[in-house]
């Protein structure tokens, strides 16, 4: 009997197929009909394209978000950083060897290798220049993650950023350059983790959110982070906006002191996002006496942030750069404090200008979580964001799987870094230290005059822009800034 059912079953659908597929036409030519008709007679003030206006007007995205405060009636946390268009490293190109200077052969070994805080005791030598931001376990990426990002790190020989949030054991013992991020909550504090670090920073702030802390509550932080940061039950995860009840200069170089003595001697830094005053930024942290410095620019993202704060505070990462090593090389610095960039950077190509414009390493961040997903981001798509397959509270977290994980992102930074080499040889060059601003041009005048690099209209000895230009410039178009 039940076979009979399940044949009358079947054979009900296939002729219910049938029948969509002989008339799926005859249908959509009814509904496009009946449907646009209704469009071309409502009024304005009823029909539906009234969306289309509204959406022009607002943008998709703002009509939505304000729908969510609607909702929620609370400050929104959006992931993945601003979508605002900000000025970028597209204009700029780099200049090829082919004959006035000739390329260098293929078979030549180019070395990308850096080293981070060069007056600590204890510099960080690390393959290629750039290494994988602070994306906190619990507060953001799940444990498998992590790790997955920790394998690719060793695999490459680079270092990897613990984030501000619960510290792996597996993680800091197994990392072969570990980054401390030293935050502005109570828990990682222990002296035995300052011990195993090969890098220890201060995080004032980051693009995204600047320097604003937050509170978590125990319903979105729970499972076995809540245990490594030592966090009972019912207790908030709170960071706070500062790392002392009313700060002073005198507590933050105390600090690093105290830090660089229990360390042994491993660079002490600070990252900062990039604000309109990042001079005095600067300023203040070479104060304090740390080793290195990390701007974070206005396109960088984070687990969660307001809106407000990630659109409409801080300036774009191209503008930070410039300004930063201008004023490194202006109270001669350049050489003795390292400088690490990040924000809205996911190309080879990018990290390279970022270089040769004066940065000695650069942080990845979004792309890693990307690329240590690959695949894996089909668990959840297309009915759930990419991520909740990374997040440490995304529904899809349990079927990660590290090992996948940590091949793909390290194919991802193998292959970087031999687009990398490919683009150093392009140049007739041998060693990224080679690589400067004398290798740039762009095709964007305002650019080119920022940047301080040849506008392409013209030949390069006419085309390089020089101060005296830099000031008329700026007379007229209040929007350049050195």
């Amino acid at each position: 009997m039940v076979d009979i059912i399940i044949l009358i079953l079947l054979c009900i659908v296939i002729l219910g197929s049938i029948v969509m597929l002989l008339s799926w036409r005859k249908i959509m030519k009814k509904m496009t009909k009946k449907y646009g008709s209704i469009i071309m007679s409502d009024q304005y003030q009823e029909n539906l394209i009234e969306m289309m206006a509204g959406f022009k007007h607002m943008g998709i995205q703002t009509t939505l978000e304000n729908n969510l405060r609607a909702e929620f009636g609370k400050i929104l946390h959006r992931p993945l950083g601003s979508t605002r268009q900000w000025p970028h490293f597209e204009s700029i190109t780099f200049i090829p060897a082919q004959a006035a200077k000739f390329p260098t052969d293929h078979d030549v070994s180019v070395d990308i290798s850096v080293t981070i805080g060069p007056k600590a005791k204890k510099p960080l030598e690390i393959n290629a220049p750039f290494m994988i931001s602070g994306m906190a376990y619990g507060i953001a990426l799940s444990k498998n993650v992590r790790l997955a990002l920790m394998d690719a790190a060793n695999n490459v020989g680079i270092a990897i950023n613990s984030g501000e949030g619960g510290i792996l054991d597996e993680e800091i013992d197994g990392a072969d350059n570990y980054i401390l991020q030293f935050g502005k909550a109570r828990w990682s504090k222990e002296e035995e983790l300052f011990k195993k670090a090969e890098m220890i920073e201060l995080k004032f702030g980051q693009g995204a959110i600047l320097g604003m802390g937050d509170i978590i509550i125990p319903r979105d932080l729970q499972g076995h982070a809540r245990k490594v940061m030592g966090l009972e039950d019912d207790e908030d995860a709170v960071i706070h906006n500062n790392f002392f009840e009313n700060q002073t200069m005198k507590d933050l170089k105390d600090l690093v002191e105290e830090l660089r003595h229990i360390s042994g001697g491993v660079p002490i830094g600070a990252k900062v996002g990039a604000g309109g005053k990042i001079e005095d930024d600067i300023d203040a942290l070479l104060e304090i006496g740390v080793d290195y410095i990390a701007v974070d620019g206005g396109q960088a993202a984070t687990y969660g942030a307001a809106p407000l704060l990630t659109d409409d505070f801080g300036i774009p990462t191209l503008h930070a750069l410039i300004r930063a090593v201008n004023h490194l090389e202006k109270i001669n610095k350049k050489n003795e404090i390292s400088l690490i960039i990040s924000g809205g950077m996911f190309t080879p190509g990018e990290y390279l200008k970022a270089l040769a414009l004066g940065a000695d390493a650069v942080y990845l961040g979004s792309v890693m979580l990307f690329t240590v997903a690959h695949k894996q981001v089909l668990d959840a798509v297309p009915f759930e964001p990419p991520t909740q397959v990374v997040w440490s509270d995304g529904k899809y977290r349990d079927k990660f799987v590290r090992e996948e994980g940590a091949k793909n992102a390290t194919n991802f930074l193998k292959s970087t870094i031999e687009e990398l080499e490919v683009a150093i040889r392009a140049m007739g060059k041998t060693k990224l230290s080679e690589v400067t601003k004398e290798d740039l041009v762009s095709y964007e005048k305002n650019t080119a005059q920022a940047v301080g690099i040849p506008f392409t209209t013209l030949p390069y000895s006419e085309g390089k822009v020089q101060e005296t230009s830099l000031k008329e410039e700026k007379k007229t178009d209040p929007l350049i800034e050195l």
